[in-house]
């Protein structure tokens, strides 16, 4: 093996050992299961969501999860970008972490970079989520609607913050024709 390979391969562990060892879940948070990915499948609007760069300035914001022929899940996720009145879209592929009845998920845009995606509460019709990052850093709560009933709203919330995340950063989303 010549020096270059060796270098190549130690790079790569080691970036493996770094991201690969991440968790994909905050500690204390629990994926929920069973977990049915069919039902899971389709159109999400974002009703509220932690601000982080990708996100930054969008509104109108969705994510549409269909599958791939490998089995992966596509993730489409699309927001309208109001300081440059332009739309923007991201596509990237989630991957189970474990079983498919437990939904924890990783997911990339940037492969070979994987965050943490886990739903951590649902409705039992699969209208209403409530999803974490693999920190505190990033929660979601979507509909399938532009708009979530407010009981459905609070038990989310009190869930959110009984697990120890700051709720009153939540940037909640406009929806609005565009």
């Amino acid at each position: 093996m010549n020096v270059k390979t060796l270098l190549k391969n130690s790079v790569m562990g080691i970036l493996g050992l770094i991201f690969g060892s991440c968790s994909t879940i905050p500690e204390g948070v629990h994926a929920i299961k069973p977990f049915n990915k069919a039902k899971y499948l389709g159109k999400w609007y974002e009703i509220a969501r932690f601000d982080f760069r990708f996100e930054r300035n969008l509104n109108n914001t969705t994510a549409q999860y269909s599958v791939n022929d490998n089995g992966s899940v596509k993730v489409v996720n699309r927001g309208y970008d109001y300081e440059k009145k332009q739309w923007k879209e991201a596509i990237g592929v989630a991957k189970f972490v474990g079983n498919e009845d437990v939904a924890m998920l990783k997911v990339s845009f940037f492969r070979p970079f994987y965050g943490g995606y886990n739903v951590i509460a649902i409705d039992n019709e699969y209208k209403y989520a409530l999803v974490c990052g693999n920190n505190f850093s990033y929660l979601w709560i979507l509909s399938r609607e532009t708009t979530i009933p407010e009981d459905i709203k609070q038990n989310y919330l009190t869930i959110a913050k009984n697990l120890g995340f700051n709720t009153s950063e939540l940037i909640w989303v406009e929806h609005n024709k565009k």
